[in-house]
């Protein structure tokens, strides 16, 4: 008799257990909500999603000017350039040129960006050579709309990303792993049912 009363008052404890501690978990989830990091994508989601206009964006140069409706229905790597654009940033121009052409057959659905900061700067002579980047200037409301991003003038090195409506809604530091880019790319692509 007193083993099967040892028995019920572990299945009852077992029970009871399996009842409270999944709430456990779930209270200390929601408290602390950074312990555990959903996804799979290696870049830094921007929440909310940044909403930006085609007129937000006005062409450096001529070939810039004439083609800056390409903004539009497209994704679009954006790469921040706040002063003369030293190693850093052609570093990371280059890599979202080899970015571009890792996505394969799907390089037609992605646009490079060049979001020069400072209008007075010269723009780099490889620029001109580059038929895919397009050179910006950013609108003051875009460079508003920017701080909420990051307070301070975007790092040179870094890389967002733009969805076919016009959103800001991926971020990377500088020096940024170009392939971990082209994976979240990718996915992008394959789920997209827009650009």
């Amino acid at each position: 008799m007193d083993k099967q009363h040892r028995k019920n008052r572990i299945t009852i404890l077992v029970i009871f257990a399996m009842s409270v501690i999944p709430f456990g978990i779930a209270w200390y989830l929601a408290k602390h909500p950074g312990t555990v990091r959903l996804g799979t994508n290696h870049g830094e989601l921007i929440s909310p999603p940044l909403a930006t206009e085609v007129g937000e964006f006005s062409g450096a140069d001529a070939f810039s000017a004439e083609n800056i409706g390409e903004l539009k229905g497209h994704w679009i790597l954006v790469n921040p350039v706040a002063g003369p654009c030293g190693e850093i940033c052609r570093e990371a121009l280059y890599k979202t040129n080899q970015i571009g052409l890792m996505v394969g057959k799907d390089i037609a659905r992605i646009r490079r960006l060049a979001l020069v900061f400072d209008s007075n700067l010269p723009l780099p002579a490889e620029w001109r050579d580059d038929g895919r980047l397009l050179k910006a200037l950013p609108a003051p409301s875009l460079q508003q709309k920017l701080t909420t991003i990051n307070p301070s003038p975007l790092p040179d090195g870094s890389l967002l990303i733009m969805d076919p409506l016009g959103n800001l809604m991926m971020k990377y530091a500088p020096g940024y792993d170009p392939y971990q880019v082209r994976d979240d790319l990718s996915k992008l692509l394959r789920i997209s049912q827009i650009g």
